[in-house]
This record gives structure tokens, C-alpha cells and sequence, in this order.
């Protein structure tokens, strides 16, 4: 009856191991317990591993020598009186390859320095060896790489680097919630935390983790007092936070030395290391009793040595094996079923690979892509806005930002919705909209009197200053400088809303079963044909805009620029009611065209009114043509630049560029509404069909690359069978032990 329990237990540990490869090898949702060693670099770690085994194989010694977790799925055999080693292949880790002691050790070293000379310097890809001996456990024994504490300071740069990589993946293999966690510390006082600081960020509770204290021996000499021998194997409830695994730490001691035959060896066999490590545990429990005056208790001792260790450890093992049976069976249930629908997809794909079925499924892909790029531009929630959304300052980030000549961007925060994560039109409608608050709230750039003197220049008949032309062709100038750029700028930040729509089509295929998956060149061309047509669709609609542009910056129409005479007419009385003295420009303009006006009228009025009014007619005529002369000499023969001069040059050139930007903002958004936006709507569809059609006639092979793809499939269908075989079988072998399990309960 012994025997059979032991063969039931032997097939049990079988097939968790099995269970625990298949978890490495397919990133299966379930894992197999297994302990996880956690430490620091010179916490013992890798020598209280061969302690728990009872033979010795990695390198042990200062600095970091375990830069891969190595896994260790260790069964007790008594036949076996000496180490018998397998070495899971990397590539396939169905297969495993019997290896001496030093051919492991020889390995581990070399994958070591290998990764040394790496740039990343660490794997988390275990290294998976299967082990039978007569003094191994029945456990599954996870080393993982040292942890490392740098010193600070910019020297110590690439030990940092080294320890938050470290950190990481230990971080990493924690989150396993099958895992049991064996902590190491190696201090005097529960109060320093070392380990547990990095333990505690995954397990807070310390519910799965087992302490254990490190180094024994060398911290017995240390307490003067038995009083503090009782607080250290007693830590207070305050010293040690949470309910750890045993309810109190485990306190171990390893003797140094290594097993071999050479004169540096201090051991000739891994018999010999056996013994010193239980004569260890001896020689520290007499050690203890002698500290404290007294016999250790029963409890007491059941916490002090390598071998108390690990039978709590196996017993604990043994009872999550067991327990975890039942749970396993649905899980191996699950994926069966899971597997069983892809080998019967990866069949359906390889029986259509004909050329009519072929071209149908493009054609159909063709229409459910342009449905999604629709959906998304009249809007969808269906995308989720953390994966896919971008904020304003991301957009900018990605796509460029709207930026001045003065280097200077608008405040994100004044755009509606800038913090919200935007994609397909909404996107495209606060961008549009970002644009306008930009543009429309530019201002003339400054104007220095040296442009105004060099934009009057020499006419081609005679030498005098013309100002209205001089305002012209500095306005001119300024709103193509400003503009301009702002209209790349808004073509390269539209054209990246719109690619983005492709990532986002495909997710939303992928979504709802309507992918082509393995057809990758088909689904590249796809993509290119879509990002071209984007591409040149937004080039030819930036080049209207900047025709538009060189038009309104060629040539200026003041009908555009000042809506009515009496518009300029205000405008330049603005200038000119304060230096009536000085430039009498306006009130010579003023009275020019009310005498223009008189002028029309019948005589017998004019003498009427001047009779009335008690004026002149000779007198006011003579006062207007002094100020025109004035005018004429302040303005077209005079080139001393008056600072009402000036002042008028200046608000005509902000009254031409202001008028620019106005034609250029609304012009702008049309056209790029019309030629880039409404172009994805109703021409790219015709577009992307044309260049399917094309290619299915020029070489359909090419197109849906026929032979790689049977090949890929035939290698997936191949692989998908060999895993599922294995699922099925571990499947049995758990079914099985359950019943076995159910059976020994009854009995």
C-alpha cells in the first residue's frame, strides 16, 4: 500500500512538472506551484538551492553568477546515488537531453558570461532542468538572479541600470500566484527589511511568502545577550509585518566549500556535503542552546536547518498539489477546447486556398475595412480610448504642433477637450478647431522703419514715395511668412489623424472575427495602398491652399481688405484726428471729397450755402489746395519717414494682413475639408478596389504569397496537433490522479 501511494505521488509530481513546462512554453493562463527563491546577491541564495538538493551545481561565490532564473524539478529517487540531470532544450521544450553534473554546471556558466557581454545582461527565459537523486525533495525550485543594491552617484550609472533590471524580472516571476515565495534576509535585526521591501510590493501581506534567515552560524557570535537570541528566533509582531507562510521565519546554515576532486575542493563527494550540512544544523542548534542557557523547544527547532526547511516546504507543496487538482482539470478542459478551435481554423484556412475563394475574401476584407475607416470617422466608442485615443499634447507630440515664428505654442489647456483621449473624426474636428484659435489669434508681426523706407523704393517713371504701395508689399510679405508654415503644419498633423485610423480599423476587424490573419502581404499592401492614397490626397490638397495663398499675397484687393470707402475713410481718420497740425492728410482727404461733392451740385446752391455760411468760395478754395500741396509734400516728394507717416503705414499693413488671415483661415479649412476629408469618404473606396482588381490579375500569388502561406499553415497545423496531444494526455494523467485522490479519501 506504501508503494502504491509513492507511485501515486511520483505521478502527481510528474505531471505538475509537465504542467509547469507547458505553461513556460505556450504562455498558458495556468502554472503549476513551484517555490520561488527571492534574494540579494549575497544573500546565500544559489547555495541554499544545492543545500535543499543535496548535491552541488551552480557556481557559487560574490557578485552576480544566476543572470537566468533556473528552474529545478527535483523528484526523490532512493535508486538513484547519483545526480541524474536533464536539460529542457530552449528551442522545443518537449524535448530534454540527459547531461552529466559538470555539462549542467558548464552550461549555466556559459549562459552566464553570455549574457554578461549582452546588452540586456539579464533573461527572464528560465533554464529548466529535471533532477532525480536520492536526496532531492519532491519540489520545483525557481533560483532567480540576485537582487542588487548600488551605491549611489553617477559612477555607480550602470550597476542602477543592472539592479532595476534584476528587480524587474523578479518582480515579474512574483506575480504568479501559484508561487510560493522564499524570501532570504541576511541581517541580525528583523527591522531591516531588505528583501522583504521588494517582496512586500507583490505579496503585501506576506501570505505566500516563507522567510527565511540566512547565514546562521555566522550570526550566532553576534548576540551577547540570550535575550537577544530570543528576539531574533522570535521577531515581534511589529518587526515582522503581515502572516508569513510557518508563522515564523526559518533560520538555515550552509558550510562553504565545494564538492570535487582538485586541492581547492573540501569535499570529495556530494555525500560528503550532505553530511557537513546536516552536521551544520547540529553544531547551530548547540550553538543557540549554549546562547540561550536553555534546550530549544519543539517549535523552535522544527525552524532551525536546511532539512527542517525543506520538509515544511515539500509537505506544503505536496497539500497545493493536491488541493490544486480539481482546479487544474477545468483549466486543461479549457484549453483543450481552445486548441482543438484553432487546429480546426488553421484546417478551414488551408482548404480554401484557391484563387476564387482567394480574391472573395479580399474583396470582402476591402469592404469591412472601408466600413470600419467610416464608423470611425462618424464616430464610435467601441475602440478603447486608453489603448488607442491621443491627447492634445500626445497629438502634438506625434503629429506636430502649430507653432509661430516665435517658437511659442498655444496653451493646450484653453482647446476644448485637449486633455481627453481622441480618435477618427473627433480627432480630426479639435484639430481643425485648434487651427482656428491659432491662426485667428495671430497678429501682425512689428514693423521696423527701416522695412517701411526700403519698401518704398523707386517707381519705374518717377522717384517719389507712393505709401498705400509700400503697405501693400510689407503686408504682403509678413502674412506669407506667417501663414505659410501654418499650413504645412496643419497638412502633416491631419495626415497623422488619418493614418492613425489604420491601427485602429485593424483592431476593430480583429474585434469582431473579420481579420485575415497570416494573409500578411495582402494586408501590407492594404496598408500601403491607404497610406498613399492619404498621402498624396493631403499633398494635393496643401498645394490648392497654397495657391489660394500666393494669390491673396500677389495681389492686393482692397475691396477685400476694407469692405466699403467708408470703411477706409474711418479707418484713417483714426490716424489723423490727433496731428491735424502736423500731416494734415485726413483733413485734406476729408475736404477734397467734400468738394468733390459741392462740386456736383448745382451752382446757385453752392453760392446759397457759402452765403449762409459766411465763407469765401475763393478763400476755401485756396485753403484746400495749400493742404493738398502740404500733403503732397509730406507724402510723395518728402522722404523723411513723419511718425504720423509711419502710424498710417502701419495700420494699412495690419488692415491687409488682418484681412489675409481671414480669407486664408476660412479658405484653408474648406478646402481641406473638401479635398482631404471627403476624399477618404467617397474616393478612396474606388481607389483601393482599382488596385485589389489590378493586382489579382497581375499575380495573385504574389498578392496573398500562396506557397509561404501553405507552408506557414501546414507548420501551425502540424504544431497545433503536437499541443494538443500533450494537453490531452496531461489532461488524462490529472484525471486520473483525481480519481486516485477521491478513491483514497473514500478508503
Amino acid at each position: 500500500m506504501e508503494d502504491e501511494g509513492g507511485r501515486e505521488e511520483w505521478r502527481l509530481y510528474e505531471a505538475y512538472n509537465e504542467l509547469h513546462a507547458l505553461a513556460q512554453e505556450l504562455h498558458t493562463p495556468f502554472d503549476a506551484p513551484a517555490v520561488l527563491v527571492v534574494g540579494h546577491q549575497t544573500d546565500g541564495k544559489s547555495a541554499l538551492v544545492e543545500a535543499l538538493m543535496g548535491f552541488q551545481f551552480n557556481h557559487v561565490g560574490g557578485g552576480t553568477k544566476t543572470r537566468r532564473p533556473i528552474t529545478l524539478h527535483m523528484k526523490y529517487d532512493p535508486q538513484s546515488d547519483s545526480p541524474s540531470c536533464s536539460l529542457v532544450s530552449d528551442s522545443d521544450p518537449s524535448l530534454s537531453q540527459q547531461l552529466s553534473l559538470p555539462q549542467i554546471q558548464a552550461y549555466i556558466e556559459a549562459e552566464n558570461a553570455r549574457l554578461e557581454r549582452d546588452s540586456c545582461q539579464f533573461s527572464a527565459k528560465e533554464i529548466i532542468i529535471k533532477v532525480e537523486y536520492k536526496y532531492c525533495p519532491n519540489l520545483t525550485i525557481i533560483d532567480t538572479p540576485g537582487l542588487i543594491a548600488p551605491a549611489p552617484g553617477r559612477k555607480n550609472r550602470a550597476l542602477q541600470a543592472q539592479g532595476r533590471a534584476v528587480e524587474s524580472l523578479v518582480r515579474a516571476k512574483m506575480q504568479h500566484k501559484e508561487f510560493i515565495i522564499l524570501c532570504l534576509e541576511d541581517c541580525s535585526d528583523w527591522s531591516n527589511a531588505t528583501t522583504r521591501r521588494v517582496v512586500m510590493q507583490i505579496d503585501p501581506e506576506l501570505s505566500r511568502t516563507v522567510v527565511v534567515s540566512t547565514k546562521l552560524d555566522t550570526r550566532i557570535p553576534q548576540f551577547a545577550r540570550p535575550s537577544d537570541v530570543e528576539v531574533f528566533l522570535s521577531p515581534p509582531a511589529c518587526a515582522l509585518d503581515g502572516c508569513i507562510l510557518g508563522d515564523s521565519p526559518f533560520f538555515t546554515s550552509v558550510p562553504s566549500g565545494r564538492v570535487g576532486s582538485g586541492s581547492d575542493s573540501l569535499y570529495r563527494s556530494n555525500d560528503e556535503f550532505k553530511q557537513a550540512v546536516s552536521l551544520r544544523e547540529i553544531e547551530d542548534i548547540a550553538s543557540l542552546e549554549e546562547k540561550l542557557v536553555r534546550p530549544l523547544s519543539k517549535q523552535e527547532r522544527s525552524r532551525i536547518g536546511v532539512s527542517r526547511l525543506r520538509l515544511f516546504l515539500e509537505e506544503m507543496l505536496q497539500k497545493r498539489y493536491i488541493n490544486n487538482v480539481p482546479l487544474i482539470i477545468p483549466l486543461l478542459e479549457k484549453e483543450y477546447r481552445s486548441v482543438t478551435r484553432k487546429l480546426s481554423d488553421i484546417s478551414q484556412e488551408l482548404s480554401t486556398l484557391d484563387e476564387a475563394k482567394l480574391k472573395e475574401k479580399g474583396r470582402t476584407f476591402h469592404d469591412l475595412f472601408l466600413t470600419k475607416l467610416s464608423l470611425l470617422l462618424k464616430g464610435t466608442v467601441v475602440a478603447p480610448p486608453d489603448k488607442f485615443g491621443e491627447t492634445l499634447q500626445d497629438e502634438r507630440i506625434n503629429g506636430g504642433a502649430f507653432v509661430g515664428a516665435d517658437v511659442a505654442q498655444f496653451p493646450h489647456k484653453l482647446i476644448p477637450n485637449a486633455g481627453m483621449r481622441l480618435y477618427g473624426g473627433a480627432q480630426y474636428h479639435r484639430a481643425m478647431a485648434e487651427f482656428r484659435f491659432v491662426v485667428g489669434g495671430i497678429k501682425c508681426p512689428p514693423i521696423t522703419r527701416e522695412e517701411i523706407v526700403n519698401a518704398c523704393g523707386v517707381e519705374d517713371i518717377h522717384d517719389g514715395t507712393n505709401y498705400s504701395r509700400t503697405a501693400c508689399v510689407i503686408a504682403v510679405a509678413k502674412a506669407r511668412d506667417t501663414f505659410e508654415p501654418f499650413l504645412h503644419q496643419l497638412g502633416c498633423r491631419l495626415l497623422h489623424i488619418l493614418k492613425r485610423l489604420l491601427p485602429i480599423s485593424v483592431f476593430l476587424l480583429q474585434k469582431d472575427c473579420e481579420y485575415l490573419s497570416g494573409h500578411e502581404v495582402f494586408l501590407r499592401r492594404v496598408a500601403s495602398a491607404f497610406n498613399n492614397f492619404a498621402e498624396s490626397t493631403e499633398k494635393s490638397c496643401r498645394e490648392k491652399c497654397m495657391e489660394d495663398l500666393v494669390s491673396t499675397t500677389r495681389y492686393v484687393s482692397w475691396s477685400l481688405h476694407n469692405k466699403s470707402r467708408s470703411g477706409l475713410r474711418q479707418f484713417l481718420d483714426s490716424f489723423g484726428g490727433t496731428e491735424n497740425s502736423n500731416v494734415p492728410t485726413t483733413t485734406v482727404v476729408s475736404q477734397a471729397n467734400a468738394q468733390e461733392k459741392e462740386d456736383t451740385k448745382p451752382q446757385p446752391d453752392v453760392k446759397l450755402s457759402h452765403v449762409a455760411s459766411g465763407t469765401d468760395s475763393s478763400t476755401s478754395t485756396q485753403t484746400t489746395e495749400t493742404k493738398l500741396a502740404d500733403l503732397l509734400d509730406s507724402t510723395l516728394w518728402n522722404r523723411r519717414l513723419a511718425p504720423s507717416s509711419e502710424r498710417i503705414v502701419y495700420g494699412l499693413v495690419q488692415q491687409i494682413f488682418h484681412g489675409i488671415r481671414e480669407y486664408f483661415l476660412v479658405s484653408t479649412e474648406l478646402k481641406f475639408n473638401c479635398f482631404l476629408l471627403m476624399p477618404i469618404v467617397d474616393k478612396l473606396p474606388a481607389r483601393l478596389r482599382e488596385d485589389l482588381e489590378s493586382a489579382f490579375e497581375d499575380d495573385l500569388d504574389n498578392v496573398f504569397d500562396i506557397t509561404n502561406l501553405q507552408h506557414s499553415l501546414g507548420q501551425q497545423k502540424r504544431d497545433t496537433e503536437i499541443e494538443l496531444k500533450r494537453i490531452k494526455r496531461l489532461r488524462e494523467k490529472f484525471r486520473m490522479i483525481h480519481e486516485q485522490l477521491i478513491l483514497r479519501q473514500a478508503m
